[in-house]
């Protein structure tokens, strides 16, 4: 097993192939980029998509936005909450 990083863009819905049943970890900002690290088996052939949202504080969200992942800051203030569509 390894932690993989995997870097993110603040926006709606993004997807991310990742080795089939990874477990993400946490989401951060790294050195001014938004980062998603997820525990990895590196032998695993096959790859999945991953979907995430990423939402600031005080914007709507749907019904059901998936399931938390993070919280992180970024520079100016602005507070981004990644979920797991």
């Amino acid at each position: 097993m390894r932690i993989w990083k995997f870097v993110i863009q603040p926006g709606l819905r993004q997807e991310i192939a990742m080795p089939t049943g990874a477990l993400i970890l946490d989401a951060q900002l790294q050195n001014g980029e938004c980062c998603l690290w997820a525990l990895c088996d590196p032998v695993v052939p096959r790859r999945e998509i991953r979907r995430f949202s990423i939402y600031t504080t005080g914007e709507s969200l749907p019904e059901d936005p998936g399931k938390y992942v993070a919280t992180f800051q970024v520079a100016g203030g602005l507070v981004f909450h990644v979920f797991e569509v």
